[in-house]
C-alpha cells in the first residue's frame, strides 16, 4: 500500500539526521582559527539559523509530512558545510552558516518528532534514547576527524559531506509516516496548544536543560584554564568526556525507562549531573575534571528523550509543532545562559560557573514532578 513505510529504515534515517545535528553544532569549533578577521561573529549567525530551524519544522511536518522536509534540512546543512569548506569571504560564509543552522534546526526537530509519532508508549522512550545517542556520534565523528586530520579542515568538512549525500539518497529512495490531514493542522490549534501548562512546563525544563548544555561547551575551558591552570589542550579534552558520558548515559535508557518511569529515571540522571557538578567544582587533578565532566554528560542526557517521550505520548497529532515549541523555548535559555555566563566571564568572575550549573540542575528536578502532575490532567 502507498501509506506503508519500514519502520526500521525510518528509524535509521532519524538517528542519520540527529548524527549530521550534532556535527552541525560543533562544525565551526575546528574551523574558526582559520578564517580571517571577523569570523568570531558566525557563531552567532549559526545561533539564529538553528532558531529559524527551530520554529520553521513543526508546523511543515505536521501538514506536509517528514519526507521532504528531512531531505530540505539535510541539503541546507549539506551547503552550509561546503560553504564553510569552500568559502573565504565573511558575508558568504554568514550565509553558509545561516544555511547550516536552519538546517540543523529541521533536522534536530524532525528527526525527534519523527520517532516519537512512529512508536507506541511502551518503545518510545527507548527509540528516543538511542536516538539522542547519534547526536553524541556525530559530533564525536566529527571531534576524532579533526583530531587526526590535523592542518586541513577542508577534508573532515568534505567527508561530512560525502557521507551526508548517501545519506540524502537514502532518505529520498525509503516511505515515511504520511502528515495528518490538511485540516487537522491550524493556527488556532497551534496557538490552542500554548494553554496547556504541561506543555509550558516541559517546555521550561529545556530551557534550562539546554542552558545547562550551552554553557558547558562553551565555557567549560575557559573555566578551567583560568580555576584549575589547565593547558589549553587538556581542557578541551573535557568536552569530549562530557560527549562519551551524554553518549554513555543515553545508550543504557531504553532498559531503565522499562523497570522505572520516565520522571524516576530522568531524577536519577539529574542527581548524577549535580554530583558531577559538585566535584568540578572541588576538582584538583586533571583526572577528576575530567570524571567530572563525563558525569556531567552523562547526568544531562535523558533530559530531553524523557520530555519528547511524554510530550510525543500526549500531544500526538501535533507532536512536531509541539516538540517546535519545546525547542524553541530551550533554544531561549541557551542564549539566556550563554549571555550571562559571558558577562561574568567577562568580569572575570568565573567562580559563578558551577553555580549556574548547579542552579540550573535544581531547576529541572524542581518542574519535572509539577509538570508530570500537569500532564495527567
Amino acid at each position: 500500500m502507498v501509506n506503508e513505510y519500514n519502520k526500521t529504515l525510518v528509524f535509521i534515517a532519524g538517528c542519520a539526521g540527529l548524527a549530521f545535528f550534532g556535527v552541525t553544532m560543533l562544525a565551526l569549533g575546528p574551523v574558526l582559527s582559520h578564517l580571517s578577521e571577523g569570523a568570531n561573529a558566525l557563531p552567532a549567525t549559526l545561533s539564529i539559523g538553528i532558531i529559524i530551524g527551530t520554529v520553521i519544522f513543526g508546523p511543515v511536518v505536521d501538514k506536509f509530512g517528514y519526507k521532504g522536509l528531512l531531505v530540505t534540512g539535510s541539503v541546507l546543512a549539506l551547503c552550509g558545510i561546503q560553504g564553510l569548506a569552500h568559502l573565504t569571504v565573511i558575508s558568504l560564509l554568514h550565509i553558509s552558516m545561516l544555511m547550516l543552522g536552519i538546517g540543523g534546526g529541521i533536522l534536530n526537530g524532525e528527526t525527534n518528532a519523527l520517532v516519537a509519532a512512529i512508536y507506541d508508549d511502551k518503545t518510545r522512550g527507548g527509540r528516543l534514547s538511542v536516538l539522542g545517542a547519534f547526536y553524541c556520534i556525530g559530533a564525536l565523528l566529527w571531534t576524532l576527524l579533526n583530531y587526526f586530520i590535523k592542518d586541513n579542515y577542508t577534508l573532515p568538512l568534505n567527508t561530512i559531506s560525502a557521507i551526508m549525500v548517501v545519506f540524502i539518497v537514502f532518505f529520498m529512495l525509503i516511505r515515511f509516516p504520511q502528515p495528518q490531514p490538511y485540516n487537522s493542522v491550524s493556527a488556532s490549534k497551534t496557538l490552542g496548544l500554548l494553554k496547556y501548562p504541561a506543555l509550558l512546563l516541559f517546555a521550561f525544563l529545556l530551557f534550562f536543560q539546554s542552558g545547562f548544555e550551552g554553557i558547558s561547551g562553551n565555557f567549560t575551558i575557559r573555566f578551567l584554564e583560568n580555576t584549575q591552570n589547565m593547558a589549553a589542550d587538556a581542557a578541551t579534552l573535557s568536552l569530549t568526556w562530557f560527549t562519551i558520558g551524554m553518549l554513555t548515559g543515553r545508550l543504557p535508557m531504553g532498559f531503565l525507562m522499562k523497570k522505572l518511569s520516565g520522571s524516576t529515571t530522568l531524577c536519577l540522571y539529574l542527581c548524577v549531573a549535580f554530583a558531577g557538578v559538585a566535584l568540578l567544582y572541588f576538582a584538583s587533578s586533571t583526572g577528576s575534571v575530567y570524571a567530572a565532566t563525563a558525569l556531567i554528560g552523562l547526568g544531562v542526557g535523558a533530559t530531553y528523550p524523557v520530555v519528547f517521550n511524554y510530550l510525543g505520548g500526549t500531544f500526538k497529532e501535533l507532536s512536531g509543532t509541539v516538540f517546535s515549541i519545546a525547542i524553541f523555548i530551550g533554544l531561549c535559555g541557551q542564549f539566556i545562559f550563554n549571555k550571562g555566563i559571558g558577562v561574568l566571564f567577562d568580569r572575570a568572575q568565573f567562580g559563578y560557573f558551577p553555580a549556574a550549573l548547579a542552579f540550573a540542575v535544581v531547576m529541572m528536578l524542581i518542574l519535572l514532578p509539577v509538570a508530570k502532575s500537569k500532564l495527567k490532567k
